[in-house]
């Protein structure tokens, strides 16, 4: 399998794991240090460039906020989710290039349809990626920044909805 082949078999896996609510497996996809990075508009052409500083649509800096959110659904200690909605996501245009260090960046396009108490809601946008070669041969996520181009937010936004 070529490099963008391997790449886009990942965010493929990904995608299919949210839609399936196998969350162990997802966040295993995922290295301990990797952010997750949803930033919001500055302008109407511009988004945030400092998620430290500046507003962000959801920031985590390390796996650790994705695994307590994971924990907060399983618990029923997010309101905000329940019930968690049933979602579509679909990736492609995935284009992929390795650095010097190994390390593949990755650019994709993706679009989630979700269904939550009888209303269809859409999101779509650009999935920004580095993803970490495995000394078995295995890719994982280093860092995932997520552009959500909706100019409105209907509810909630959480990392199932991207």
């Amino acid at each position: 399998m070529d490099d963008v082949a391997r790449c886009a078999d990942l965010l493929y896996t990904e995608a299919r794991l949210i839609d399936q609510k196998a969350w162990d497996d997802w966040l295993a996809l995922y290295l301990p240090e990797a952010e997750f990075w949803v930033p919001a508009w500055d302008t109407e052409h511009s988004y945030v460039s400092d998620p430290q500083n500046e507003i962000s649509l959801i920031y985590y800096a390390d796996r650790s906020g994705l695994e307590d959110r994971v924990f907060r659904l399983r618990t029923g200690m997010s309101s905000a989710s329940v019930p968690l909605p049933r979602t579509s996501h679909l990736v492609g245009n995935v284009q992929a290039t390795r650095q010097a260090n190994g390390d593949f960046e990755v650019h994709a396009n993706w679009q989630v349809t979700y269904f939550k108490h009888k209303e269809t809601h859409f999101f779509a946008g650009q999935y920004e990626y580095t993803l970490r070669p495995q000394g078995d041969g295995s890719l994982r996520i280093a860092r995932k920044k997520i552009i959500v181009i909706n100019d409105l937010i209907p509810q909630v936004l959480d990392f199932y909805h991207v």
